[in-house]
């Protein structure tokens, strides 16, 4: 499968921006996705996933209460809601799929990855 993020762009602290993870092919419903993140200079983190039913949800501590998971899977794609950004949540934003029910926060569980989308939280 194949995916795309969009939805990055620059945003004031304390502002929301609606992340999209869109899939080429009628098939993202078997798929659990997870969105990770990677800032200039440090490791990619975890920052969401789903399962594929969307069940079942999984958050960094550091994005808990401020960030909601969602699908759509009659439309393909999967969405990362970010709400009260701070500067630290500046990175490239990815969204990746794996053939799994449970929500892993593990990178390596997903071998399907999507160009990323900037994300930018001025102060």
């Amino acid at each position: 499968v194949q995916l795309q993020a969009s939805g990055g762009g620059l945003v004031q602290a304390g502002g929301s921006l609606r992340l999209s993870c869109a899939a080429s092919q009628r098939t993202l419903s078997l798929y659990a996705v997870g969105w990770f993140r990677q800032a200039p200079g440090k490791e990619r983190e975890f920052v969401a996933a789903i399962s594929s039913s969307g069940g079942s949800t999984a958050y960094a501590d550091s994005v808990k209460g401020r960030f909601t998971i969602s699908r759509d899977n009659a439309k393909n794609t999967v969405y990362l809601q970010t709400n009260s950004l701070k500067p630290e949540d500046t990175a490239v934003y990815h969204c990746a799929g794996g053939r799994s029910n449970a929500p892993y926060s593990t990178a390596t569980v997903y071998p399907y990855w999507g160009q990323g989308t900037q994300v930018t939280v001025s102060s």
